[in-house]
């Protein structure tokens, strides 16, 4: 009979074991060593308060994904009182309800963007009365004396003929009409959206349908106005435009452009295709990645290129809550 070898004599069980051995200590290096890993991921903070957080692979590749968030945190108001505003817009209604204190710290408390009904054939004054109560009434219920609601035409929207139906049936139910200029809108974003401690090194972009306000601190504020995101309307071309916003954004101080506060229309379309949940700020990706068939967006697109070309600004964060209607109720004295 021929001798079996030490191996075939060995049971099974003790097979198994020897065999196991080597797998599981060359899985277990694996694991410590990172090999089994996904991709890693590398979190920086710079000092603008921008994380970035950045998937690599193990190899000397380059960052194949990159997600950035804005980590700051506004003061809470403290004893404040509810205001409310409404902003009447070229393309419709936004309303909010504000939480302001003493020293101007704020908090939305609710919001209502792109109400549009007056644009959109309901253009009769019983219509439009009946309407601008359903806002009134909402903001009673949720604790807003009749005293503290503001009513504001934006600059965009006094260029509507139709603007001037709502303005009458205001003034009829006994509230104040503000209208402001874009310059006015520039600065009132400014106040609203930047926060004090990016006075020296930021700036402030709000994209409206009618037009677009750039604005920053220089000791006071600043602002100018470009063309809107519907300037197609307006048979304007999308390199005429894009010209124009890029010579006024080139007027902004080289040492403002760290970081760029954005809100407007097209912005909010923008930042509801990467928002992270509820986070207040949202972090644009850069304009090339954003491709759409509406023409509104397209061209808002092309005014937001123009500025992030003409002053380098790497970092365009978008605020849910800001609207310059708010900087208008911080202005309330």
């Amino acid at each position: 009979m021929e001798e079996k070898s030490t191996w075939g004599r060995l049971r099974w069980p003790i097979k198994a074991i020897i065999i196991a051995i080597p797998i599981i200590g060359l899985g277990y290096w694996a694991s410590e060593s990172g090999k089994l890993d996904g991709p890693a991921t590398k979190t920086t903070q710079d000092s603008t308060g921008i994380s970035r957080s950045t998937s690599t692979s193990g190899s000397s590749s380059a960052t194949s994904d990159e997600k950035r968030s804005f980590n700051y945190t506004p003061e809470k108001p403290v004893n404040g009182e509810y205001k409310g505003v409404v902003e009447v817009g070229a393309s419709g209604f936004n309303s909010f309800v504000v939480n302001i204190d003493k020293e101007k710290r704020w908090e939305i408390i609710s919001k209502d963007f792109g109400k549009s009904f007056v644009y959109e054939g309901m253009a009769t004054t019983t219509d439009i009365r009946t309407g601008l109560k359903d806002y009134i009434g909402a903001m009673f219920d949720k604790g807003v004396k009749s005293k503290n609601i503001h009513f504001v035409i934006s600059s965009g929207a006094q260029k509507e003929p139709k603007t001037a139906a709502i303005t009458s049936e205001l003034k009829k139910m006994g509230y104040v009409v503000n209208l402001v200029t874009a310059e006015q809108e520039g600065k009132l974003a400014l106040k609203c959206v930047l926060p004090a401690s990016y006075y020296d090194n930021s700036f402030v972009v709000d994209i409206g349908s009618g037009n677009t306000k750039i604005s920053w601190m220089d000791g006071i504020v600043k602002s100018a106005e470009a063309p809107g995101a519907k300037y197609y309307e307006k048979d304007l071309k999308d390199a005429a435009v894009y010209d124009q916003v890029k010579a006024i954004a080139e007027k902004i101080p080289s040492a403002k452009r760290e970081v760029c506060f954005i809100i407007g229309g097209v912005p909010f379309e923008l930042a509801k295709q990467t928002r992270n949940g509820e986070e207040r700020f949202t972090v644009l990706n850069n304009p090339e990645k954003y491709n759409t068939d509406k023409v509104k967006i397209k061209s808002g697109v092309n005014i937001y290129k123009a500025i992030k070309y003409a002053t380098h600004c790497d970092t365009f964060v978008f605020d849910w809550d800001a609207n310059f209607t708010i900087g208008f109720l911080l202005s309330v004295k």
